[in-house]
């Protein structure tokens, strides 16, 4: 195995439905602008108050994805 370098970005993805459907929406809009995805973390969940009720769920997720170089 070839030796490699990877970048860790960190996202926040927000749901009405759950903490797993926060994290996954920011995976896949991730996925979407990056390549080679690797791992994805979640580092911290949390929800949203409005009046009492929970109105939306976030998830920071922290995303891995090979790192290349311009030459």
């Amino acid at each position: 195995m070839a030796d490699s370098v990877y970048k860790v970005i960190e996202l926040v993805g927000t749901s009405t439905e759950s903490w797993e459907k926060a994290a996954t929406v920011a995976v896949e809009r991730a996925a979407q602008s990056l390549r080679d995805l690797r791992i994805a973390e979640v580092v911290q969940l949390d929800m949203v108050i409005d009046e009492g009720k929970v109105t939306s769920y976030r998830a920071k997720v922290k995303v891995s994805f090979k790192y290349e170089s311009g030459g």
